[in-house]
Protein backbone atom coordinates (compact mmCIF):
# COMPACT_ATOMS: atom_id res chain seq x y z
CA UNK A 1 0.00 0.00 0.00
CA UNK A 2 1.40 3.18 -0.80
CA UNK A 3 1.52 6.61 0.98
CA UNK A 4 -0.95 8.24 -0.93
CA UNK A 5 -3.45 4.84 -0.30
CA UNK A 6 -2.27 5.15 3.28
CA UNK A 7 -2.81 8.84 4.01
CA UNK A 8 -6.35 8.75 2.26
CA UNK A 9 -7.17 5.76 4.32
CA UNK A 10 -6.74 7.84 7.61
CA UNK A 11 -8.44 10.90 6.28
CA UNK A 12 -11.60 8.57 4.86
CA UNK A 13 -11.91 6.69 8.69
CA UNK A 14 -11.91 10.30 10.07
CA UNK A 15 -14.99 10.97 7.71
CA UNK A 16 -16.75 8.03 7.96
CA UNK A 17 -20.87 8.13 8.32
CA UNK A 18 -22.55 6.80 11.18
CA UNK A 19 -24.86 5.30 8.31
CA UNK A 20 -24.85 3.64 5.00
CA UNK A 21 -27.35 5.54 2.64
CA UNK A 22 -29.38 3.09 0.43
CA UNK A 23 -28.79 4.27 -3.09
CA UNK A 24 -32.22 3.60 -5.47
CA UNK A 25 -32.43 0.72 -7.65
CA UNK A 26 -30.66 0.08 -10.88
CA UNK A 27 -31.69 2.31 -14.12
CA UNK A 28 -31.34 1.49 -17.69
CA UNK A 29 -29.14 3.76 -19.70
CA UNK A 30 -25.83 5.76 -19.81
CA UNK A 31 -25.08 6.64 -16.07
CA UNK A 32 -23.36 9.99 -17.69
CA UNK A 33 -26.82 11.08 -18.54
CA UNK A 34 -27.38 11.78 -14.71
CA UNK A 35 -24.64 11.90 -12.94
CA UNK A 36 -21.19 14.43 -13.84
CA UNK A 37 -18.51 15.20 -11.49
CA UNK A 38 -15.60 17.73 -13.59
CA UNK A 39 -12.23 17.35 -12.45
CA UNK A 40 -12.84 20.70 -11.05
CA UNK A 41 -15.47 19.78 -8.87
CA UNK A 42 -13.47 16.38 -8.11
CA UNK A 43 -10.02 18.91 -7.03
CA UNK A 44 -12.51 21.20 -4.41
CA UNK A 45 -13.02 17.71 -2.76
CA UNK A 46 -10.32 16.49 -2.24
CA UNK A 47 -8.42 19.64 -1.47
CA UNK A 48 -10.39 19.82 1.57
CA UNK A 49 -8.91 16.15 2.54
CA UNK A 50 -5.42 16.66 0.63
CA UNK A 51 -4.65 20.35 0.06
CA UNK A 52 -0.89 19.21 -1.09
CA UNK A 53 -2.28 16.35 -3.99
CA UNK A 54 -3.18 17.09 -7.58
CA UNK A 55 -5.75 15.08 -9.31
CA UNK A 56 -4.98 13.48 -12.60
CA UNK A 57 -7.60 11.90 -13.76
CA UNK A 58 -11.99 11.36 -12.89
CA UNK A 59 -13.77 8.56 -14.96
CA UNK A 60 -16.17 6.14 -14.16
CA UNK A 61 -15.57 2.96 -11.22
CA UNK A 62 -16.28 -0.85 -12.61
CA UNK A 63 -18.95 -0.46 -10.13
CA UNK A 64 -21.70 1.46 -10.77
CA UNK A 65 -22.56 4.86 -8.48
CA UNK A 66 -19.30 5.57 -8.37
CA UNK A 67 -16.47 7.94 -9.76
CA UNK A 68 -12.85 7.18 -9.38
CA UNK A 69 -10.42 10.20 -8.58
CA UNK A 70 -6.94 9.42 -9.56
CA UNK A 71 -4.91 11.20 -7.13
CA UNK A 72 -1.01 12.10 -7.20
CA UNK A 73 1.10 13.54 -4.44
CA UNK A 74 4.44 13.36 -3.29
CA UNK A 75 5.42 11.19 -6.35
CA UNK A 76 2.94 8.74 -5.45
CA UNK A 77 -0.22 7.78 -7.35
CA UNK A 78 -3.59 6.19 -6.02
CA UNK A 79 -7.10 6.35 -6.76
CA UNK A 80 -10.16 6.62 -4.79
CA UNK A 81 -13.51 6.36 -4.98
CA UNK A 82 -16.45 9.09 -4.73
CA UNK A 83 -20.40 8.07 -5.07
CA UNK A 84 -22.72 10.05 -7.23
CA UNK A 85 -24.18 11.85 -4.55
CA UNK A 86 -20.39 13.10 -3.58
CA UNK A 87 -21.18 12.80 0.17
CA UNK A 88 -19.49 9.40 0.28
CA UNK A 89 -15.32 8.57 -0.14
CA UNK A 90 -13.53 5.10 0.21
CA UNK A 91 -10.48 4.09 -0.60
CA UNK A 92 -11.14 0.43 -1.95
CA UNK A 93 -14.81 -1.41 -3.09
CA UNK A 94 -14.52 -4.66 -1.73
CA UNK A 95 -16.44 -7.50 -3.90
CA UNK A 96 -18.64 -9.11 -1.24
CA UNK A 97 -17.30 -12.80 -2.18
CA UNK A 98 -14.22 -11.71 -1.27
CA UNK A 99 -15.06 -10.12 2.11
CA UNK A 100 -16.91 -13.29 3.34
CA UNK A 101 -14.38 -15.48 2.60
CA UNK A 102 -11.86 -13.34 4.92
CA UNK A 103 -14.14 -13.36 7.21
CA UNK A 104 -14.68 -17.10 6.92
CA UNK A 105 -10.77 -17.43 6.96
CA UNK A 106 -10.43 -15.35 10.15
CA UNK A 107 -12.80 -17.10 11.87
CA UNK A 108 -11.18 -20.29 12.00
CA UNK A 109 -8.85 -21.13 14.15
CA UNK A 110 -5.53 -20.52 13.82
CA UNK A 111 -2.89 -22.96 13.66
CA UNK A 112 1.05 -24.25 13.66
CA UNK A 113 2.91 -27.08 13.69
CA UNK A 114 3.44 -27.62 17.31
CA UNK A 115 6.45 -30.00 16.36
CA UNK A 116 8.36 -26.41 15.63
CA UNK A 117 7.64 -25.38 19.13
CA UNK A 118 10.74 -26.28 21.12
CA UNK A 119 9.87 -26.57 24.81
CA UNK A 120 13.47 -27.19 26.07
CA UNK A 121 13.67 -23.58 27.19
CA UNK A 122 10.62 -23.48 28.83
CA UNK A 123 9.85 -23.31 32.76
CA UNK A 124 7.30 -25.66 33.37
CA UNK A 125 4.34 -24.78 35.56
CA UNK A 126 2.34 -28.07 36.55
CA UNK A 127 2.94 -31.34 36.41
CA UNK A 128 6.14 -33.55 35.29
CA UNK A 129 4.93 -35.78 33.14
CA UNK A 130 1.28 -34.25 31.74
CA UNK A 131 -1.32 -35.77 29.52
CA UNK A 132 -1.85 -32.29 28.15
CA UNK A 133 0.97 -29.75 27.48
CA UNK A 134 0.09 -25.79 27.02
CA UNK A 135 3.15 -24.13 25.57
CA UNK A 136 2.65 -20.09 26.38
CA UNK A 137 4.24 -17.31 25.43
CA UNK A 138 4.18 -14.97 28.12
CA UNK A 139 6.04 -11.70 29.51
CA UNK A 140 6.55 -10.87 33.24
CA UNK A 141 5.72 -6.64 32.68
CA UNK A 142 2.72 -7.80 30.35
CA UNK A 143 -0.91 -6.71 32.43
CA UNK A 144 -2.73 -9.75 30.78
CA UNK A 145 0.19 -12.11 31.33
CA UNK A 146 0.33 -11.33 34.82
CA UNK A 147 -3.59 -12.02 35.58
CA UNK A 148 -3.07 -15.28 32.99
CA UNK A 149 -0.58 -16.48 35.31
CA UNK A 150 -2.90 -16.77 37.99
CA UNK A 151 -5.27 -18.42 35.93
CA UNK A 152 -2.56 -21.35 34.95
CA UNK A 153 -1.61 -21.91 38.80
CA UNK A 154 -5.43 -22.51 39.62
CA UNK A 155 -5.41 -24.86 36.68
CA UNK A 156 -2.34 -26.88 37.50
CA UNK A 157 -3.88 -26.90 41.34
CA UNK A 158 -7.24 -28.69 39.82
CA UNK A 159 -5.42 -30.27 37.01
CA UNK A 160 -2.78 -33.08 37.51
CA UNK A 161 -2.96 -33.87 34.12
CA UNK A 162 -1.70 -30.43 32.91
CA UNK A 163 1.23 -28.64 32.46
CA UNK A 164 1.91 -25.25 30.66
CA UNK A 165 5.58 -24.40 29.09
CA UNK A 166 6.21 -21.01 29.74
CA UNK A 167 8.49 -19.28 27.25
CA UNK A 168 9.68 -16.54 28.42
CA UNK A 169 9.09 -14.00 25.39
CA UNK A 170 9.17 -10.10 27.06
CA UNK A 171 8.25 -7.73 24.38
CA UNK A 172 10.28 -5.25 22.57
CA UNK A 173 8.80 -2.17 24.61
CA UNK A 174 9.18 -3.68 27.84
CA UNK A 175 13.00 -3.81 28.07
CA UNK A 176 13.08 -3.85 31.80
CA UNK A 177 11.15 -7.79 31.67
CA UNK A 178 14.52 -8.96 29.99
CA UNK A 179 17.14 -9.08 32.54
CA UNK A 180 14.00 -10.94 34.84
CA UNK A 181 13.26 -13.53 32.26
CA UNK A 182 17.15 -14.00 31.33
CA UNK A 183 17.58 -14.43 35.31
CA UNK A 184 14.77 -16.77 35.32
CA UNK A 185 15.83 -19.00 32.46
CA UNK A 186 19.53 -19.09 33.63
CA UNK A 187 18.29 -21.21 37.16
CA UNK A 188 14.86 -22.73 35.07
CA UNK A 189 13.26 -21.12 38.33
CA UNK A 190 9.59 -21.33 38.31
CA UNK A 191 10.02 -19.54 41.37
CA UNK A 192 12.17 -16.74 40.18
CA UNK A 193 8.99 -16.31 37.53
CA UNK A 194 6.39 -16.68 39.56
CA UNK A 195 8.72 -13.45 41.69
CA UNK A 196 8.89 -11.75 38.10
CA UNK A 197 5.42 -11.91 37.48
CA UNK A 198 3.90 -10.63 41.40
CA UNK A 199 6.13 -7.54 40.49
CA UNK A 200 9.16 -9.08 43.50
CA UNK A 201 12.62 -8.21 42.68
CA UNK A 202 14.69 -10.78 41.00
CA UNK A 203 18.70 -11.14 40.84
CA UNK A 204 20.59 -10.25 38.13
CA UNK A 205 20.97 -13.21 35.27
CA UNK A 206 23.91 -15.31 36.16
CA UNK A 207 24.61 -16.92 32.12
CA UNK A 208 24.48 -15.31 29.08
CA UNK A 209 21.17 -14.98 27.18
CA UNK A 210 21.06 -17.78 24.48
CA UNK A 211 18.08 -19.14 26.02
CA UNK A 212 16.31 -15.69 25.63
CA UNK A 213 17.50 -15.46 21.81
CA UNK A 214 16.15 -19.09 21.32
CA UNK A 215 12.88 -18.46 22.51
CA UNK A 216 12.89 -14.73 20.43
CA UNK A 217 13.89 -16.25 17.30
CA UNK A 218 11.16 -19.05 17.71
CA UNK A 219 8.39 -16.35 18.71
CA UNK A 220 9.37 -14.51 14.96
CA UNK A 221 8.91 -18.06 13.20
CA UNK A 222 5.81 -18.71 14.39
CA UNK A 223 4.68 -15.42 14.23
CA UNK A 224 4.31 -14.83 17.69
CA UNK A 225 3.36 -10.91 17.68
CA UNK A 226 2.08 -10.29 21.60
CA UNK A 227 1.60 -11.89 24.75
CA UNK A 228 0.36 -14.38 26.29
CA UNK A 229 -0.06 -16.54 23.20
CA UNK A 230 -0.89 -19.85 24.36
CA UNK A 231 -0.73 -23.00 22.23
CA UNK A 232 -2.12 -26.69 22.77
CA UNK A 233 -0.77 -29.81 21.24
CA UNK A 234 -2.76 -29.97 18.33
CA UNK A 235 -1.78 -26.27 17.17
CA UNK A 236 -4.19 -24.30 17.91
CA UNK A 237 -3.43 -20.96 19.24
CA UNK A 238 -5.25 -18.83 21.97
CA UNK A 239 -4.30 -14.90 22.33
CA UNK A 240 -5.43 -13.22 25.99
CA UNK A 241 -6.66 -14.49 28.95
CA UNK A 242 -9.42 -16.43 30.41
CA UNK A 243 -10.58 -17.91 33.85
CA UNK A 244 -9.56 -20.92 34.61
CA UNK A 245 -12.43 -22.75 34.26
CA UNK A 246 -12.83 -21.53 30.66
CA UNK A 247 -8.59 -22.37 30.05
CA UNK A 248 -9.72 -25.65 31.51
CA UNK A 249 -12.21 -26.00 28.67
CA UNK A 250 -10.10 -24.91 25.94
CA UNK A 251 -7.17 -26.76 26.99
CA UNK A 252 -10.21 -29.84 26.89
CA UNK A 253 -10.85 -28.48 23.06
CA UNK A 254 -14.69 -28.15 24.71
Amino acid sequence: MNKVHVLLIGCLLLLAPAGIQAFPPDKTGNCLDCHKLEKKDAEDIIKKLLPAAAVTDVKMAPVKGFWVIEVEMNGQRGGIFLDFTKKYLTSQLVPLEFAIRQAEQQAKPQKVDFSKVSLKDAVVLGAKNPKKKVAVFTDPDCPYCRKLHEEMKQVVAKRKDIAFYLLLFPLPMHKEAYPKVQAALCEKSLALVDDAFSGKAVPEPKCTNEALERIIAMGRELNINGTPTLIREDGTLMSGTMPSDKLIEWIDGK
